[in-house]
């Protein structure tokens, strides 16, 4: 007798992996800390399915100019002394037959993304590779709760604009100070809210955390999505799970990076 097939249990659809050299088309400030950026090229076969996808960023060093490298049964293969460093972003916005994808990159720190956003001017070059592969979760749910800082804001940004009319929404997100706080239409039933850090260095704070633990969720099956600082991501899926009772394998929880430690990411 075969096992039933749960109706809610995510499914994840792998893509052809490929890389594209693209050039900024135009710069945004959403807000004073989040840069939206326009790539066109040759957009041609790229799928993005699930809001939590995301693309492999290559960012050269300064004097390195961007170029796509040859691909070996290893995946890119760069010059010696040219390998460039790798960051993971949420595709926004895009469209095929049009050529472009826009990105969205939190202005904080100096590492390697933040200073490419920095300095991106219109006729800028970036490599991007991927999505790999998307994880698609159904409209099978009761509600769903939506957790992050602002690393997190366009993953859940995206999900947030297609869910469809009559989902239940909480969101719970992080961010600077209100000057950085975003709007999304929807067609859900959304509950938004926002916590400050107010200065406070990003990762050294628990008012996210604490926000979860002190707000009134509903009844029913849940999924939840958490995504942002590491510690984090752990704590809300800790306290969800042995104290709020979600069904673990309905909690996606990604640590997108880790105070104190570049290029962190961890899933689970």
């Amino acid at each position: 007798m075969m096992d039933a097939i749960d109706p809610r249990a995510p499914q994840r659809v792998r893509h052809e992996t490929r890389l594209r050299l693209l050039t900024v088309k135009t710069v945004t400030d959403i807000t004073p800390l989040m840069r939206r950026i326009r790539l066109e090229g040759d957009m041609a076969g790229f799928a993005s399915l699930g809001h939590a996808d995301h693309i492999k960023t290559f960012l050269f060093a300064e004097g390195v100019a961007p170029e796509l490298p040859p691909v070996g049964l290893r995946g890119a293969e760069f010059a010696p002394g040219t390998r460039p460093e790798m960051r993971d972003y949420t595709p926004r916005y895009w469209n095929v037959e049009e050529g472009w994808i826009e990105l969205d990159f939190a202005l904080h720190g100096d590492g390697p993304a933040s200073t490419w956003a920095n300095s991106a001017v219109p006729g800028s070059k970036l490599v991007i590779g991927g999505p790999r592969g998307s994880m698609i979760v159904p409209f099978a749910f009761d509600w769903y709760l939506l957790v992050g800082d602002e690393t997190a804001l366009p993953a859940i940004g995206r999900r947030i604009e297609e869910m469809p009319e009559g989902a239940k929404v909480i969101a719970i997100l992080e961010v600077d100070n209100p000057a950085e706080v975003q709007s999304f239409e929807t067609k859900a039933d959304l509950a938004l809210h926002y916590v400050y850090r107010n200065g406070a260095t990003a990762g050294t704070t628990a008012v996210l955390a604490d926000a979860v633990t002190a707000a009134a969720l509903p009844d029913g099956v849940a999924y939840a999505y958490i995504a942002g600082e590491v510690t984090m991501a752990h704590a809300v899926r800790d306290h969800l799970t042995s104290e709020r009772g979600f069904n673990p394998e309905y909690i996606k929880a990604a640590g997108y990076w880790r105070y104190g430690v570049a290029d962190a990411h961890e899933d689970h």
